[in-house]
């Protein structure tokens, strides 16, 4: 099995390291991930300007550092190492759970593997200035995780989140509720007006959900797709009795078939007269 390994926090990040040595366990690992951290950047892709592909050494590993997104990775990693089984991300420096889905770029690597028809894995962990997480302690919980998913081929996109201390593992929904996002002005040194984008908790979170779980100390793995579509909100639309029928790519076309008529029958009578 060849498995490639991507994040957001960097090549250089311990948590990738400590991801690749539990993965190798399973197959043959290649990490391609950013020269620099790339935290919250989401599902962007660099068009505007070559990327480069460096080839490093990190321990016993294989690995190549890329001057992109974690998405820009995944994509050049796959293309340079055909026949990639599955991808994985992390293991972050930091929880994705609820709304923080969005904009992670841990999770968007391994949405770009399911793009690309691979099956992606993300994996991350609570993180402080004041605490490193403690990775040899989370390794049994990353080892079974993997022998969970790694099995489970109909699953194309799992986002994995463990807390410091877990109990066990469970299968969870996304939490999702109020954006947590919050905006604290400041200024800089020469008094200027500067913004800090920066994040709020939410309490009571629904039981059942990936928050909910590694509140409580559980592993959370929740399968996720791709399609966005509101299947409720749809079938609702679908039902409105004054809903028109549209025929798509019909309308203009018919405007400019009548106009066009028009002129022939025009220059039609134009010459028998």
């Amino acid at each position: 099995m060849r498995i490639l390994i991507s994040n957001d926090d960097g090549i250089y990040s311990p948590g990738i390291l400590a991801l690749a040595k539990v993965a190798s366990r399973f197959g043959e690992v290649r990490m391609v991930a950013p020269d620099v951290e790339q935290s919250s950047m989401g599902h962007a892709i660099t068009a505007s300007r070559p990327l480069r592909y460096k080839r490093i050494r990190l321990d016993e590993f294989e690995a190549y550092r890329v001057n992109g997104t974690p998405a820009d990775c995944v994509a050049l990693g796959t293309h340079q190492w055909q026949h990639t089984d599955v991808v994985l991300s992390g293991i972050n420096l930091g929880l994705n759970l609820g709304n923080s889905c969005w904009h992670s770029g841990t999770l968007a690597a391994a949405k770009q593997a399911a793009l690309l028809g691979l099956r992606g894995i993300a994996i991350s962990t609570e993180f402080s200035d004041k605490q490193e997480p403690n990775f040899s302690a989370l390794e049994p919980y990353v080892t079974k995780v993997l022998e969970l998913l790694l099995e489970e081929k109909a699953m194309s996109l799992v986002n994995v989140n463990l807390p410091p201390k877990p109990r066990g593992i469970r299968w969870t929904r996304q939490s999702v509720r109020q954006y947590d996002g919050k905006v604290v002005p400041s200024k800089d040194p020469m008094g200027r007006p500067i913004y800090w984008f920066t994040i709020t908790p939410l309490e009571g979170a629904e039981e059942g959900t990936d928050r909910w779980a590694v509140e409580h100390n559980w592993v959370s793995i929740t399968p996720l797709r791709l399609d966005l579509t509101d299947e409720k909100g749809l079938t609702r639309a679908l039902a409105l009795h004054h809903t028109p029928p549209i025929a798509s790519g019909t309308s203009g076309n018919s405007q400019r078939n009548k106009k066009s008529r028009r002129g022939m029958n025009k220059k039609a009578r134009h010459e028998k007269s």
